[in-house]
Parts: structure tokens; sequence; C-alpha cells
């Protein structure tokens, strides 16, 4: 068809699917107007959405960007021990999940969805070995989790073009990895902690807006005009135009001229008044503690005094993280057939605790000393590479064992030694013939000469 003399191809559209937010704020297909005139005046629908709220959005991103950058090993069980290794099974898909994102990408994706949704639907597809070649983290507002008579868990998964379903489908719980948090209501419904933070976010959205209208009006709140006699509804009317057309928006900051006794009278709060900073921290705080955050970790709060960045990292990873990433780690193993095929998935957490040099160095110079670590195992850990006869822990020779030294303390006592000879007393030396001695030095003189 022809559209303003431009050939338009129509293609059959896809059905859309609900969204619970917002994000389109376009006029098309609907001019949205808080009330009649609001176009006309520049005023839009200010439509809140919770991750518009800065510490918010940081208390969602930061988590899962720090479980994203960390690599995720393989490892195998060699005796007592876990070691990393590789299988052309398994390393593949752990490395590159699917076709279009990376590691990173795809670990952030999961956090994310779980964090804002509550819930993380990873769905499945396998190649014919029947082994799982790709995973696809679903919109979690498209699936729906089903439970048969007989308790069997389904999943109704709708149109999503980049895991590859093209119609609505329900598939068996072994198809799909669903990772949730905070199931309060139901063991298969995870609640976000947006359910408890939601609306700290939007009361401090709100609170920035009318700062932003504050400060747009020059700081000036509104007001009345007061007159200390009565006057007449005309008058009235006129002052009242006078002060929106002269006075307000735009104008706001002019300076008013006032006669016949009138008088000013603001009739809102200022920021002080209101301690807009002191409501504006309360809720950037609730939001941390409903997600488990560190208020100095997302900037609310100073850190804290004493000078130990692990321990900070430390408090981050108890408090947030290690949740997280011991959920994703048993999903994976257990959704992957890594345990029935003796390995296991875990995070690398060297790149999550970095202490400074001075510390580190001390640190692994310790555990060499004591016999915990080998020279290479903390080379390895400062990026060096190994040096011969290195891989041998040692310790000091004057150190036993606990059981050396218990069998030492039990073991009978020996013998007395027998007392020393006693040592004969010394002869007095021979006195010395002093002339006779010079008699004999003499004759060797002259015999010599």
């Amino acid at each position: 068809m022809k559209f303003l003399g431009l050939e338009i191809s129509v293609r059959k559209q896809l059905p859309a699917q609900p969204s619970p937010y917002i994000y389109d704020r376009g006029w098309y297909p609907i001019a949205r107007e808080p009330f009649a005139g609001a176009w006309q005046q520049n005023r839009p629908l200010a439509t809140f959405n919770p991750l518009q709220n800065s510490t918010l959005y940081r208390c969602v991103a930061m988590p899962a960007a720090d479980v994203a950058k960390m690599r995720l090993k393989l490892m195998m069980q060699d005796g007592e021990v876990w070691e990393e290794t590789t299988t052309p099974a398994f390393s593949p898909i752990l490395s590159k999940p699917n076709r279009y994102q990376t590691r990173i990408q795809f670990y952030e994706s999961w956090i994310i969805s779980k964090l804002r949704a509550g819930n993380a639907y990873v769905l499945k597809e396998r190649d014919n070995r029947n082994v799982v070649s790709a995973m696809y983290v679903l919109d979690p507002y498209r699936v729906k989790p089903l439970v048969a008579v007989d308790g069997s868990v389904f999943y109704e998964l709708n149109t999503d073009q980049l895991a590859g379903v093209p119609v609505t489908v329900t598939v068996p719980a072994d198809e799909l990895m669903h990772d949730r948090i905070n199931c309060l209501f139901h063991p298969l419904f995870g609640m976000s902690p947006l359910y408890s933070t939601s609306q700290a976010a939007v009361a401090g959205l709100s609170m920035q807006e009318f700062s932003s209208r504050f400060f747009t009006n020059a700081a000036r709140p509104s007001g009345v005009l007061t007159a200390p006699d009565t006057i007449q509804q005309a008058d009235a009317e006129r002052l009242k135009n006078l002060w929106s057309q002269e006075f307000s928006q735009g104008n706001s900051g002019r300076i008013a001229v006032l006669g016949s006794g009138l008088k000013f009278e603001p009739m809102s709060q200022n920021a002080v008044d209101s301690q807009l900073i002191e409501q504006l921290k309360h809720s950037d705080e609730s939001i941390c503690a409903a997600f488990g955050i560190p208020a100095y970790m997302v900037g609310v709060k100073d850190p804290p005094n004493y000078n130990n960045a692990e321990l900070l990292d430390l408090q981050y990873y108890k408090q947030c993280l290690q949740s997280l990433i011991e959920h994703i780690e048993l999903i994976l193993t257990e959704g992957l057939g890594l345990d029935s095929a003796g390995y296991r998935a875990e995070f690398d957490l060297t790149g999550l605790f970095r202490m400074d040099s001075q510390t580190q160095i001390t640190t692994l110079a310790q555990a060499v000393d004591k016999g915990i670590m080998t020279h290479n195992e903390a080379r390895e850990l400062l990026n060096l590479p190994p040096v011969p006869g290195g891989d041998v822990a040692m310790a000091q020779q004057q150190m036993f064992s606990l059981e050396a030294l218990a069998s030492r303390d039990n073991a009978p006592q020996l013998p007395a030694a027998p007392a020393p000879a006693p040592v004969p007393p010394a002869l007095p030396a021979p006195k010395l013939n002093q002339q006779a001695l010079v008699e004999a030095l003499r004759k060797e003189f002259d015999h010599a000469a």
C-alpha cells in the first residue's frame, strides 16, 4: 500500500504482551494528560517507576554486576579436594550461555530478573546428545508456574523470540531452572525486595520532584496575597491573573512591587523546614536495608573509619551476595546435571575480595611460612609464574606434630646418667733451673758461631 506517496509494507504483528511497568512516555496512540489543558501548559503525566530512584537502581544493578564479574569454574573432586577442570560437555555453556549474551551479560540479567521480579526463569536448550547447549533468561512476567493435580510442576511460557519460544507453550519443570527469592506466600512464587521498598522509592522520587519544582521557582514557595481591607472580586481576579502571569513559571524570581497594604505570605514549606535531605536519607536507608546492602556501598552513608577494605567487602558479601551466589551455583549444578557427572559449578571469589598490596603480601607470606600454601600457590594469586621447587609445602624443622609431642610426654623416663669419674689432682709444675738453662743456651750459641 502507499501512504503519502511512499510504499509501505504491512506485516502481521504478534500479539502484545502485558507489562507491569509503563516505559513509553510518547504521545502515540493516546495523548495522556493529568488534567485538561496540561498539554498546552507543557505539564506531562508523571508516571513513577520505582527503578527511577537512583538508590534503588544501584541496589539492583550493583549486586548483579558484582556477581557477574566473577568467573564461574567447573570443579571436579579429586579425593577430598575439589579442583578446577574442563570438559567438552559442560565448559562451553558455562563460558558462553547463549548466542546473543556474554557470560557477564547473562548472569547480570539473571540477578536483575531475580531482584526486580523475585523470580528468574532460565530456559534450557538441548542438543542431539540431550545435553544442555544454551540457556536463556526469560521475561519473568511472561512465565506462569502451574501445579498439576498430582503435584507435578509445569511452566507456561509466552512468546519470546530471543529464547526461541514462538508461541505459548507449557513445559515441565525439568526444562526450566527457576531461581526465586523470598517465597513469602507460595513456594513457587518469589517476592522481590521491591515489595517492601517501592513505596520508599516512590516517596523519594516525589520528594525529588518537589525539590525540582521548588528550585525551578528560584527556591521561592507558593503563597497568597493578603490585603488589610476587603477588596472587590474584580480586583482579586485582576491581581491573581497579574501575579500568575508576571511572577510564576518562567517569570519566577522577578521583583514584585506591592502597594495598598498587600502582603505576600508563603503557604508551603521550604526545603529546610520540610527536612527534605533527612527524609531522602531515610528512604534511601530503607531501600538498602531491604536489599541487605550496607548503606555506604551505594553512597548513602560515609564508610567506616577503619582502614580495611577486605572487611568492608566481607560484610557486603555476607549480607547481600552470598545467598545470590550460592543459589546460582546450586541451580546450575543440579539443572545442568553436573552433580550426576561428578562436577559442580563454583564462582571464583578472588575477584571480589581484593586486599591492598601490603596486606596481601603479608598474608601470603604467613601462609607460606606456616605450611598452609606452597610458594607457587601464593605466586599464582599474585599472577606470577611458578618457580622450580615451589610446589612443596615447607615448615621449620623445630616444629613437631601434636601426636609426636604427646608420645614424647608419655614415654618412660630414661635411666639417670652415671656420675663422672673423679679428676686426679694436677701435678705441680717442675721448677726450672735458670742457671742451667742459661749455660745451655750459651753453649748452643757458641757452637753455632
